[in-house]
C-alpha cells in the first residue's frame, strides 16, 4: 500500500544542490511563471528585508535583452523602490500551489481559520475536490529566483516597451478584477481595473526590470535543485556557474 504520508526529504541544502546551468530557465520555472498570477518580491536595505506581492511579466528575451527578464512596476515613493535604489539585489518567490487553506481534521487552539467554504460545497464531492486542490498531484514546486533589479529611465523607448507588454500581460476579466488583493505593492489598486490603473499605467509609476541570475526549485517533499543562467557560449562552463552560486549562498545573497 502506498504511504499517504511519505517522509520529507531533509537532505542538507545549505550549499549548491543538484545544480544545472543553461542559457534559459528550467522548464518547471517557466511553467510557474506562466501560470501564477502574482509573485513575492523581496528587497533589502540596511539589513532590513521587505516583501511585496507583485503583478509581473516574464520575458524569455526582448528587443532590449537576450537574457530572461521579469518586469514589474512600483510606486516611486514605496519602500521597495527605496530599497532598490540602495540595493539592486532581489529575490523572488513564485509557486504553483493553490493558496486555499483546506479544513483541518481536528480542532486547533491556534485560532487559524480555513478559507470560506464555497456555497453548496457541503455535500458535493466535486466541490470538495476543487476545495482541496492544494495536493501533491496538482501542486508540485516553488522556486526562488535571484537577480539584479534595474529601475528603467522614465520616458525612454525601453520603458515604454516594457510598460506596454506588462499592461497587456496583466489585463484580466471581471472575475480577476473582483479577486484583486489589497495592500502595499504592485498587485493592488482599484477594483475597477485590478490595480493596473494605479500600478502599471500611472504616469509616475517606475518600471523595474529584473535580470534573472539563478535560483532554487523546491518540491512539496523538501527536495531542492539549484539552477543558474549563463550567457550563450558559456553553458558548458558549469563549474564557474556553480562557484558563483556557492558564493551567493555562502554570502547570504
Amino acid at each position: 500500500m502506498t504511504d499517504v504520508h511519505p517522509p520529507l526529504n531533509y537532505r542538507a541544502s545549505a550549499s549548491v544542490t543538484n545544480h544545472q546551468a543553461s542559457t534559459g530557465l528550467p522548464a518547471e520555472v517557466v511553467g510557474c511563471l506562466k501560470n501564477a498570477r502574482f509573485l513575492h518580491l523581496a528587497t533589502c536595505n540596511a539589513l532590513y528585508p521587505h516583501v511585496s506581492l507583485m503583478n509581473y511579466t516574464y520575458l524569455a528575451s526582448s528587443p532590449y535583452s537576450s537574457h530572461p527578464t521579469i518586469i514589474m512596476t512600483t510606486n516611486p515613493s514605496s519602500k521597495k523602490t527605496f530599497n532598490l535604489v540602495g540595493n539592486p539585489h532581489v529575490s523572488l518567490l513564485v509557486h504553483d500551489w493553490v493558496s486555499h487553506r483546506p479544513p483541518t481534521t481536528t480542532s486547533t487552539s491556534t485560532g487559524r481559520s480555513t478559507s470560506p467554504q464555497p456555497q453548496g460545497a457541503g455535500s458535493s464531492s466535486l466541490a470538495s475536490l476543487l476545495q482541496n486542490l492544494n495536493s501533491s498531484a496538482l501542486s508540485s514546486i516553488s522556486t526562488t529566483i535571484n537577480g539584479e533589479a534595474r529601475l528603467l529611465e522614465p520616458d525612454t523607448a525601453e520603458e515604454a516597451y516594457y510598460k506596454r507588454v506588462h499592461l497587456e500581460n496583466n489585463t484580466f476579466g471581471e472575475q480577476a478584477r473582483d479577486e484583486a488583493p489589497s495592500g502595499d505593492g504592485g498587485a493592488v489598486g482599484g477594483r475597477d481595473d485590478g490595480g493596473r490603473g494605479c500600478f502599471i499605467e500611472g504616469e509616475e509609476v517606475r518600471v523595474v526590470a529584473v535580470k534573472v541570475r539563478d535560483g532554487r526549485i523546491a518540491d512539496w517533499k523538501g527536495s531542492v535543485r539549484d539552477w543558474s543562467v549563463v550567457e550563450a557560449g558559456e553553458a558548458g562552463e558549469a563549474g564557474e556557474a556553480v562557484e558563483a552560486v556557492e558564493a551567493h549562498v555562502s554570502n547570504g545573497t
